[in-house]
């Protein structure tokens, strides 16, 4: 199993859930981050005074799927979801040794 945590912007969650739902993710944790990357911000001015943002609003989703199913997740979020600019976000790739449904004592794919 794969565990997929996937930070892009906030306006492109909408284009990811229907790309996990297309490729029958079963389960998905969304949280509102803060962060920065390459870009490292960027510098505004306000009332004359130039300060920096270095703290850009994200999103990350997180889900937890077989290996084939990841592949065809991060295929498809590299097509359709990338626009080729600083900020798109990025797809960390870990390996999930097991997983336990609380509620019946289910492992691995059957707990999914």
């Amino acid at each position: 199993m794969k565990k997929l945590e996937i930070v892009i912007k906030s306006e492109k969650l909408e284009e990811l859930k229907k790309i996990l739902t297309e490729c029958n993710a079963t389960g998905v944790m969304i949280s509102n981050i803060m962060g920065y990357g390459n870009q490292k911000g960027y510098k505004k001015i306000y009332r004359g005074t130039e300060y920096s943002v270095n703290l850009l609003p994200k999103v990350k989703v997180e889900t937890v799927v077989a290996p084939e199913i990841a592949e065809l997740i991060i295929d498809k979020v590299l097509k359709e979801i990338s626009t080729g600019n600083y900020g798109d976000g990025k797809i960390f790739i870990y390996d999930a040794e097991d997983v336990v449904r609380i509620r019946t004592g289910e492992r691995g794919k059957d707990a999914l």
